[in-house]
């Protein structure tokens, strides 16, 4: 297979899952989207579509989800397609379902304000680390703005940002225009790079240190200290010098006659 062949074929399967997810978020609004995975087995493809009720993706006796199953063998040509259901424990912590909380909250009048700061303060009473939420369109007036409401840690790009955030998208349909709802939320319990722990040795799980005992080597010629050193007269030094320089000048004097007689 060539290489244009194989990019061709992974920019299909991209466009199809994005297909797939916004198909998927339109039937099960009401439920709860939350997220959608894909993992192609030899049996087919396996989508896990993650949701606030359950109940409602499921209908009686399987009829809602065996109906989703059929359309996306139909509609979207996947490979013996097996659509799975998973509750969400904790719905705040979702982006997606944050984000199609605050759209419906828009819709029904409260103020952008309003919406805003509660959306984010549920969120962080649910224990996560911090959250981000973005409100762009007409919110108020007539011309276009964004407004953003954040709170504790955020990350806004590299691989931090794509690793340890979660993004969820939706949008609110008022009469004065359209709302884009975005909300970026880092999940509890996550570790940033620059963060590090030193571990004890027991955690570790290595054992404790042995006590070395240190011995002094006393020093065999001590110097001697200088409270007890002799110190010597300074008047006597300086007169045997004056004496020793005045016997040199007498001699000096005396060997002069010599010299100029032999002269």
């Amino acid at each position: 297979m060539s290489k244009v062949n194989t990019i061709r074929n992974i920019v299909h399967r991209n466009i199809e899952r994005q297909l797939v997810r916004e198909y998927l978020l339109k039937e099960t609004e009401r439920a709860g989207f939350g997220g959608l995975e894909f993992n192609r087995t030899p049996d087919g493809t396996k989508v896990t579509l993650q949701a606030e009720q359950v109940g409602r993706v499921i209908g009686r006796r399987g009829k809602v989800i065996h109906e989703l199953q059929r359309r996306l063998k139909e509609d979207f040509d996947l490979e013996k397609p097996h659509l799975e259901v998973n509750e969400i424990e904790e719905p705040r912590l979702n982006a997606q379902v944050m984000a199609s909380r605050l759209a419906s909250s828009l819709e029904r009048g409260w103020f952008f304000r309003r919406a805003g700061h509660s959306t984010s303060q549920n969120i962080m009473d649910a224990g996560a680390r911090g959250c981000l939420i973005i409100l762009s369109g007409k919110i108020s007036g007539a011309r276009h703005r964004v407004q953003k409401f954040q709170k504790g840690h955020i990350k806004f790009c590299g691989e931090t940002a794509l690793e340890l955030m979660d993004e969820g998208f939706s949008t609110a349909v008022k009469k004065l225009g359209t709302i884009g709802c975005t909300v970026r939320i880092m999940r509890p319990g996550v570790k940033l790079p620059h963060e590090i722990t030193i571990q004890d040795r027991q955690e570790s799980g290595l054992g404790p240190i042995e006590e070395v005992s240190m011995l002094e080597i006393p020093d065999e010629d001590p110097a001697p200290k200088v409270e007890e050193a002799e110190v010597a007269n300074t008047e006597e030094v300086v007169d045997s010098v004056v004496e020793k320089m005045a016997e040199m000048e007498a001699e000096a004097v005396e060997d002069a006659p010599d010299v100029a007689e032999e002269e």
